[in-house]
């Protein structure tokens, strides 16, 4: 067996709170947990999703993608709607608060991005981008 320390899923999760320490002063300045913004983030690029496709997006378990649409809903970051084709389909979408929140905060974010490939360069950003594309492709 691999040592501890050479464990591929440890330093994934090693790598995601290095990442996220780039990204989480931004988010608690909003204040946003990183759930929400993914849930934003989303809702920004594809305007309009149901609750299975944003859960599948925003690696969310439905239960807790629930919790999060409440919140974000009584914030006034999104809304729901029934769809016009079938009134049992519920689709979300952001609010204009939430998307002028989100083309407030997005350049600092970018920024942190930018601050990330000095550290590693646009090669290494590139590479790790490639990589983690194709681990995300493999079936187990």
């Amino acid at each position: 067996m691999r040592k501890f320390q050479d464990s591929i899923p440890l330093k994934l999760l090693k790598a995601r709170e290095v990442t996220m320490g780039f990204f989480r002063p931004v988010l608690q300045e909003i204040p946003l947990t990183e759930q929400q913004w993914r849930i934003i983030r989303a809702l920004n690029e594809y305007d309009e999703l149901e609750s299975k496709q944003l859960a599948d997006l925003c690696i969310l378990l439905s239960p807790s993608l629930t919790g999060i649409l409440n919140r974000l809903e009584q914030q006034d970051y999104i809304r729901r709607r029934k769809s016009p084709e079938d009134q049992r389909r519920i689709l979300i979408s952001l609010t204009p608060k939430a998307k002028k929140m989100f083309d407030e905060v997005s350049p600092r974010l970018e920024e942190r991005y930018r601050a990330m490939t000095r550290k590693l360069s646009a090669k290494d950003m590139k590479a790790l981008d490639e990589v983690l594309n194709k681990l995300c492709s493999i079936e187990p």
